[in-house]
């Protein structure tokens, strides 16, 4: 990192090694906040790593929200409902490559195994839970089923509500695209180059301890007023133990690396801000 500031320096000066520190941390803290400025649908930081046993070090990062993410129009606007459903299905298939997300699925998903021993259907449910919990029947009316959880979705959460491009207003339609290609874009970056890779055995290596914590991520797309029994008992062991809150993590080998790095940052920060971009859209009614 020191290489890399000293690059970037007009001219050569001498510096302490607390003053050559400080000031290390000073143009990287700089030019990383000049980058993730711009977004405010989620707090970012940025955590440099050493590195143990002959690791290189790394750049992590890490989102410091939580809760569900801020959905704007398409959750509590009035647009037609396939308007709607299209932006939501785009946000749930893309945003996981950047961000510590969950939808919808995963979280039916946790809570048919944390209740129905992984069914998914109404009777394998009543099955599991009088085999497995000893409920009975008067008991059995209490419990959710999964045809119930399934139906308190509003419609905007379901993917064959979505509209086709074709049908979609052209403003709304280019706001998808650009979603879409930042995507791409973000997914052509070569793992070991790439600020936003998650990599579980990297990330062990460098932070030791944090296998302790929930695999659960800190954001969802899943609306909490329809789902709040749900979120709060799949998020209990996160907001006792924390929550997988890391984004990216990218060893660097090579000083040559970080500036990989920071193209990578650049990249994943312009497909946040085509999400952000969406949510804030509001298309007209026609």
């Amino acid at each position: 990192m020191g290489r890399w500031v000293a690059g970037r320096e007009p001219s050569a000066k001498q510096y302490t090694r607390v003053s050559a520190r400080r000031r290390i941390e000073q143009v990287f803290n700089a030019a990383v906040l000049e980058i993730l400025d711009p977004i405010e649908i989620v707090d970012l930081r940025i955590a440099v790593l050493t590195g143990e046993d002959a690791n290189p070090p790394a750049i992590a990062v890490a989102c410091d929200s939580l809760g569900q993410l801020d959905l704007g129009w398409i959750e509590t606007g009035e647009a037609p409902t396939p308007w709607r459903a299209a932006a939501y299905a785009a946000l749930g298939e893309t945003l996981g490559t950047a961000l510590p997300i969950f939808g919808y699925q995963d979280l039916f998903d946790e809570i048919s195994m944390y209740y129905w021993d992984g069914e998914i259907d109404d009777e394998g449910a009543r099955q599991s839970l009088i085999a497995y919990h000893g409920l009975s029947a008067e008991e059995l009316e209490e419990q959710t089923m999964p045809s119930e959880m399934n139906a308190r979705r509003p419609d905007w959460m379901i993917g064959a509500n979505a509209a086709k491009p074709a049908a979609l207003p052209k403003g709304l339609r280019e706001a998808l695209c650009q979603l879409r290609d930042a995507h791409k874009a973000l997914k052509r970056l070569p793992s070991d180059r790439n600020a936003w890779h998650f990599d579980t055995d990297i990330l062990y290596e460098y932070v030791p301890g944090i296998e302790e914590c929930s695999s659960l991520p800190p954001l969802t797309l899943v609306p909490f007023d329809e789902f709040a029994r749900e979120l709060d008992d799949v998020a209990r062991h996160g907001m006792e133990m924390g929550f997988m809150d890391v984004c990216g993590i990218c060893p660097l080998p090579d000083v040559s690396r970080i500036d990989d790095w920071f193209a990578s940052l650049r990249l994943g920060v312009q497909f946040l801000l085509a999400a952000q971009d969406l949510v804030r859209f509001d298309p007209p009614n026609p």
